[in-house]
């Protein structure tokens, strides 16, 4: 039946560009929704408190300015200087330092996979043997115990279909499947939940 076949070819295929298109809008409106009710719960009760009344949509046409003018003078020198500075206090902050600093590397790995500590994409054996899960290899670490020394890979599990949060396993060497698949099409995999996936993973030479 080459009729059906090419029909569910083509409709696989729009599927595939419709997915690409939304899942990225409906996660930039998890995150955009996130910053206005969080700055509409703080500003609200202000402002009602100053002018007597409540304006509608003010957490909203906040939260697009305040990420506008965080963009503007983050590409002018003075800006960057500014946030250069921020950021160095905020790296040194005891209590504020672990949580921003993992967080900012984690997004800029995830977000910008050419200038990322995510150099490879791999495939382990999690959450038991049989079962794999698709990470990116972060770091390579030696474990030193009193009967031998053994050479553990730490590697990043993004959930799904938001790669910004996960977890790190340690997995020995050995273990550890290293694909021909760039950081960028491991994020699409995860984001679409597998359906923007090749059909044949290629298991990379070490």
């Amino acid at each position: 039946m080459p009729f059906f076949n090419e029909v569910v070819t083509n409709v696989k295929r729009y599927f595939i560009s419709g997915v690409l298109v939304v899942v990225p809008i409906i996660l930039t409106y998890i995150v955009l929704k996130f910053l206005f009710e969080t700055l509409d719960s703080v500003l609200q009760p202000l402002i009602n408190k100053i002018l007597g009344y409540y304006i509608p949509g003010l957490g909203l046409f906040t939260t697009l300015l305040l990420i506008i003018l965080a963009g503007i003078l983050t590409r002018n020198f003075f800006g960057a200087k500014l946030y250069n500075i921020g950021d160095k206090i905020l790296a040194r902050l005891p209590i504020i330092r672990p949580v921003y600093s993992s967080a900012k590397q984690l997004l800029t790995a995830i977000t910008e996979p050419s200038v990322s500590s995510f150099k490879e994409t791999a495939l382990v054996e999690y959450p038991r043997k049989g079962i794999y899960a698709l990470g990116f290899i972060s770091k390579r670490i030696k474990l030193e115990t009193d009967k031998s020394d053994n050479n553990l890979i730490a590697v990043f599990i993004p959930s799904t279909p938001t790669p910004i949060s996960g977890m790190v396993i340690l997995v020995p060497e050995n273990e550890i499947i290293l694909l021909k698949m760039t950081v960028e099409d491991g994020i699409k995999f995860l984001v679409s939940g597998g359906v923007v996936s090749p059909e044949l993973l290629t298991q990379k030479e070490r």
